[in-house]
């Protein structure tokens, strides 16, 4: 993927301008600034849900990018397994029982699959959103701030999967406060 010279205005404020790099197979690139920088409409623009005002996103492959954002994104009503089976089936996936469990269990919500999203925790809610990481098959993550609402070892599963998506020659864009832990990591500042 590549970002050349990208510039975006949000309610009349220039949030970034002239935002350039290069992610690759295997790489990291944690974007990094203070908020209201802009950190969260680059990886929108990125994904193509926010206009850009010029600049260019060129994404090599087919696949669309996987985003995760601050919300979870998840329904209430629904459990972490239903709630992945659903997410999968959007993708076009066929979302095999087997597959949802072990991302789950990856996760750390095995415990909790089958209680409604709606009566979890925020750190639980968080994991059951990363749990479409570890079914992820698209080669480029967008995450920001992935840390958000998880304890300590909610953070290790975030690093454990970054490390292996990166490892598996996937790319990830991340918007975060915080290092990721990831050896060979890029980073870049965003100026408020």
């Amino acid at each position: 993927m590549s970002v050349r010279d990208l510039a975006c205005t949000a309610g009349g404020h220039r949030l970034f301008h002239g935002i350039g790099f290069d992610v690759g197979p295997g790489e990291l690139m944690e974007v990094r600034g203070p908020n209201g920088s802009g950190k969260t409409t680059l990886l929108r623009c990125i994904a193509g849900l926010f206009t850009e005002e010029s600049g260019r996103v060129d994404i090599a492959v087919q696949e669309q990018p996987l985003y995760l954002g601050h919300k979870p994104g998840l329904s209430p009503l629904l459990t972490p397994l239903e709630n992945l089976r659903w997410y999968l089936a959007l993708q076009g996936r066929e979302p095999r029982r087997e597959d949802c469990l072990s991302a789950l269990r990856e996760v750390g919500l095995n415990g909790s699959r089958a209680v409604p999203c709606g009566s979890l925790s925020a750190g639980q809610q968080r994991r059951a959103a990363l749990a479409r990481l570890a079914a992820s098959s698209a080669p480029l993550w967008l995450l920001d701030e992935p840390f958000a609402a998880l304890d300590e070892s909610g953070r290790d599963v975030v690093r454990s999967l970054v490390r292996t998506q990166c490892g598996g020659g996937g790319a990830v864009v991340c918007a975060t406060h915080e290092d990721l832990g990831v050896a060979g990591a890029k980073r870049l500042e965003i100026a408020a």
